[in-house]
């Protein structure tokens, strides 16, 4: 599955809370998100635009699957079914 080119922070911030992220704080207009959900503190900042550019998207999947020991189509998947 493709990662949806019209994603908003909302909504991918929504789609995260099923890895056990949620939002700790907000400076300006980025998301501060952290999880503990692999045992330790993971942390990932996310533009609060809509849309969030691809390239931004992808780079913050990335992080978070390395994080999570996925591959990143996986997540993906798990993410946007």
């Amino acid at each position: 599955m493709k990662v949806p080119r019209d994603l908003s922070a909302a909504d991918l911030i929504r789609a995260l809370r099923t890895f056990g992220y949620s939002p700790v704080r907000q400076t300006g207009s980025h998301i501060r998100l952290r999880s503990t959900h692999s045992g330790s503190e993971h942390l990932v900042t996310i533009p609060n635009h809509n849309p969030i550019k691809l390239g931004t998207v992808q780079s913050i999947l990335s992080d978070i699957a390395n994080n999570l020991k996925m591959a990143k189509p996986e997540l993906i998947d798990r993410l946007f079914r």
